[in-house]
């Protein structure tokens, strides 16, 4: 029996579901509040429950969040039975030496990239763990798709076939001290790769990496190995072409997006897929969970989006635009953690100012303290925004009289009630 403490985590839960459908007994627990990842769990018949010690038992193993504490109720008490306890990762990597492991990893894209391959590959057998919260098995796949996150250096513990690296940047400010640390995190994930390294190759920091195994890099410069040409980004999408390899039409949006489908599209050279059979799989991507997904309500679109970084704040607007180059945009947006924030303020307001108009909840803690941190808080980007607001979890009102708008949600934390409550005044 498998136990999760913090079950309902986006990674926590993609992993339930494998080790579910690899036919083991899987349960777990979480605080007692609603959360997408959820339903994943309710359709592969995972029970889950509130934190409480009497829900740890003799035997069990267990599986435990990288973000519950030691002084979490279960944890003492599955110390004090002396069960075996693994970390979130390293229940992973135990996973990644049983198949053709495809890791993907990079401060921005990891997760739309896993998903897309996902589908790339699905004519030929794969598994996949997917950072929004999607997890699939099956014992007779020959590849494993897995989003590795360089959070605390945890995808050392991965033994990848492919080490894919969509791009480096500077984050996670409260773990790693420069951005000359975070290189030196992802040439240690380079180098355990048992195959070969695919990276993003217009970016200045993936080329600092001191690699000693093979590497395969793409991009848009023609300097890199694998190179889209012919780039035309329309409404429906984006058409390219890969020299001596093929032409594509997919309904991708921004330049984010064509970088991520040229990782895969790299893997697929290299397994020997045909172009015509990459696109038509993909010609049916529709998004991760939480990245650029769309609700049409009357003239207005509302977007729930993951974005938390500049870059990623960045990429999203102009693919907003590039869709939605008619109507007005305005981004709703808290700011996770204190130290993103106190790191990240001048670079948000750059990029908040290029939207007609911006809204901030308060910072989300998540792991760190506002005592730690005097003085950060939503009012120093708002202050020096020329057209931003702030906004509470029960002040949908105050967007409701936008019209022919793009309102786009962005953070990793759940803002669903406000964009629920949104939706119900706009119709």
């Amino acid at each position: 029996m498998y136990y999760f403490i913090g079950i309902k985590g986006s990674g926590m839960s993609a992993l339930a579901i494998i080790l579910k459908q690899l036919g083991h007994n899987v349960m777990g627990s979480d605080i007692d509040k609603h959360f997408f990842t959820e339903t994943g769990l309710i359709e592969n018949d995972i029970p889950f429950y509130n934190y409480s010690a009497d829900n740890i038992k003799e035997g069990m193993t267990i599986v435990k969040g990288a973000s519950i504490k030691e002084d979490n109720v279960e944890l003492i008490k599955a110390r004090e039975l002396g069960l075996e306890i693994l970390e979130y990762n390293e229940m992973v990597g135990k996973l990644t030496k049983e198949f053709k492991t495809i890791c993907i990893a990079g401060c921005h894209g990891k997760t739309t990239t896993t998903n897309m391959l996902s589908l790339a590959l699905k004519t030929r057998g794969i598994s996949y763990l997917i950072g929004d919260g999607t997890g699939y098995a099956n014992k007779e796949s020959e590849y494993f798709a897995l989003e590795s996150c360089e959070y605390q250096r945890h995808f050392l513990s991965y033994q990848p076939y492919y080490a894919i690296i969509t791009n480096i940047d500077l984050d996670h400010v409260d773990y790693f001290k420069d951005i000359d640390d975070i290189i030196d995190a992802y040439t240690s994930y380079a180098n355990n790769t048992t195959n070969k390294v695919i990276a993003y190759g217009d970016d200045p920091y993936t080329r600092k990496m001191l690699i000693n195994k093979p590497i395969i890099y793409y991009g848009l410069e023609s300097n890199n190995d694998i190179v889209a040409t012919n780039v035309e980004y329309y409404s429906k999408g984006i058409k390219f072409d890969i020299d001596n390899y093929g032409h594509f039409d997919l309904p991708l949006y921004g330049k984010h997006q064509l970088l991520d489908v040229l990782a895969v599209i790299t893997v697929c050279i290299e397994e020997g897929i045909p172009a015509h059979e990459v696109q038509a799989n993909l010609k049916s991507f529709k998004g991760a969970k939480r990245r650029f997904t769309e609700t049409i309500v009357g003239d207005n679109i509302i977007i729930d989006d993951y974005a938390h970084h500049p870059s990623e704040v960045e990429a999203t607007i102009e693919a907003i635009r590039q869709k939605y180059n008619d109507k007005k945009l305005v981004i709703i947006f808290q700011p996770h953690t204190f130290s993103r924030t106190k790191e990240f303020a001048s670079d948000l307001v750059e990029v908040f100012n290029k939207a007609d108009a911006t809204y901030l909840l308060d910072i989300h803690p998540a792991r760190e303290k506002q005592e730690d941190y005097p003085g950060i808080t939503s009012n120093m980007i708002i202050n020096k925004l020329n057209n931003s607001y702030h906004i509470n979890m029960n002040e949908a009102k105050k967007l409701a009289d936008y019209n022919n708008t793009v309102f786009a949600f962005m953070s990793p934390n759940d803002v669903s009630k406000l964009e629920k409550d949104l939706e119900e005044l706009l119709k």
